[in-house]
């Protein structure tokens, strides 16, 4: 099985590059289970100066990442198959459902806009989905890009060393993870909950399924199913 491919298209891959090599996103490029690869945009821009962006048409302040660019970009680096996405504010809310089903695809391009905006037509014709993290604005899409490689990546075989690990973290059931501890046992007179020094497993689950309904329920209700979906 081929490892699932990212290639990040944009204007500042210093900012990308350093991330990608560390921890488990490191570690999974050496093992073969993911590949990543960061690509200046301005590799695909013409002239002396190599300009990727322009001001808008119509006028207004910033500037526009140039659709003529972006799409030599994604021309150059989208196999058979790959999946071209842009990171914007004014995308779909990107969750942890949207992660698995990103884990299926064989490639992820993923277009990081910047400056004031990118030509619209980008979104319009040249990419198959457009994701936002959240309802808050960044400098560009290299922060947003990389949460999107994070969080799929870490759902691929091989890539955590316990595979049952993403089957319990919060929201991969509907709801956030219970609290963990480990040692010490006691720290300034704060004690780990007994029943998880019990040994009793079933007590252990119980207790887990409680705390994290209970978690979800003071923080994020919003997660919890509602009665019209409960009957």
């Amino acid at each position: 099985m081929s490892p699932l491919s990212f290639d990040l298209l944009t204007l500042h891959p210093q900012m990308c590059e350093g991330p990608i090599q560390e921890s488990i996103l490191g570690r999974a490029q050496d093992a073969g289970h993911i590949e990543v690869a960061v690509h200046d945009l301005r590799g695909w821009a013409e002239g002396k100066h190599r300009q990727a962006d322009d001001t808008p048409y119509g006028g207004g302040s910033g500037m526009v990442m140039r659709v003529d660019v972006v799409d030599r970009g994604i021309q150059a680096v989208r196999k058979p198959g790959g999946r071209v996405i842009l990171m914007d504010p004014a995308g779909s809310p990107f969750s942890q459902a949207t992660a698995q089903r990103l884990a299926g695809e064989s490639q992820l391009v993923l277009v990081c806009g910047h400056y004031e905006g990118i030509d619209a037509r980008v979104r319009d014709h040249l990419v198959d989905e457009v994701i936002s993290i959240g309802d808050y604005v960044l400098t560009g899409g290299e922060l947003p890009a990389l949460v999107v490689v994070d969080a799929v990546a870490r759902l691929l075989p091989g890539v955590l060393g316990n595979p049952e690990s993403p089957v319990h973290e919060s929201f991969s059931e509907g709801c956030l993870e219970a609290p963990q501890y480990t040692r010490p046992r006691i720290y300034r007179d704060w004690e780990v909950p007994e029943v998880l020094v019990s040994g009793h497993h079933g007590k252990i689950a119980k207790w887990r399924a409680a705390q994290s309904a209970a978690l979800t329920s003071q923080v994020r209700p919003d997660l919890l199913p509602t009665q019209d979906e409960e009957g």
